[in-house]
């Protein structure tokens, strides 16, 4: 039989227990939930990809083109250089832009069909980067047209009555197709009013037309420098017409009477 003095130990070694097991809970419960949240906290970080991660997207931006490599070398070109009238002009080699128009060129690739939409590539050829290759940036295609609309609008009112004078007087369509179909490719871009006109002039003569944009379409860019190098016509500005299989660079309504009146004469011998 335990002595009396013996419970008082007992109860006291009970409650050193009780409080040590107390303590380690609360010490433990603390360690698990910042394990808990820091096992969360790099979940989260973790969903972020590493810039340096090769798998991180590259996607363009909705209102950006891919990036453009341009150099003095690139192959299959069409560079669109501005004047100072607001004419648009069509080369194919950086070479061949004047100096003076080079801040502001339009750039196509003829293989690719990036830049032929809403969005274009417009390049800055007046200093190159490291290198060797030219700044390029993507440019909506509205203010694009706009840089040769603002220049046009300052001449267009004195040029209006010598441009009504240019175009005379021509047969009605039905008179005119009676006389003999035609048919021609014109070869420009929407931009281009001289192309809007060289069509008009040519349907009210009653020839059938078909317009090629040469910017939305690199198959008909292509297909109007092959004309043009096989004529030894070399490139120039839209639009490029081709009339029964005779070509014309710009629009002169003078030689299109010409060219008409000759291939209709010598369809009725």
């Amino acid at each position: 039989m335990k002595s009396s003095s013996q419970f008082p130990i007992a109860t006291h070694q009970r409650s050193l227990r009780a409080a040590f097991w107390r303590r380690f809970n609360g010490v433990f419960s603390r360690i698990l939930v910042v394990t808990l949240l820091s096992a969360s906290a790099t979940t989260l970080i973790g969903c972020d990809r590493d810039p340096s991660d090769p798998h991180r997207s590259t996607e363009p931006k909705a209102n950006e083109l891919p990036p453009l490599e341009l150099r003095d070398d690139t192959p299959n070109l069409l560079l669109t250089w501005l004047d100072e009238k607001g004419e648009f002009h069509v080369v194919q080699k950086v070479a061949d832009v004047p100096e003076n128009a080079r801040s502001h060129v339009r750039v196509v690739q003829t293989t690719a069909t990036d830049g032929s939409g809403d969005l274009l590539y417009v390049a800055d050829l007046t200093k190159k980067e490291a290198g060797g290759n030219y700044h390029v940036e993507t440019m909506a295609r509205s203010q694009w047209d706009e840089l040769g609309a603002s220049r046009r609008r300052k001449r267009m009112e004195a040029l209006a009555p010598s441009a009504r004078a240019e175009f005379p007087p021509v047969p009605s369509a039905a008179r005119a197709e009676a006389a003999g179909a035609l048919s021609a490719i014109i070869y420009g871009a929407e931009w281009c009013k001289p192309c809007h006109q060289a069509e008009a002039y040519l349907k009210s003569r009653g020839v059938k037309v078909v317009h090629k944009d040469i910017e939305r379409d690199p198959g008909a860019a292509k297909e109007m420098q092959a004309k043009l190098a096989k004529a030894g016509l070399g490139a120039g500005s839209i639009p490029v017409i081709d009339l029964g299989g005779q070509l014309f660079k710009g629009f002169s309504p003078s030689a299109l009477d010409r060219a008409i009146s000759s291939q209709r004469k010598s369809e009725t011998l």
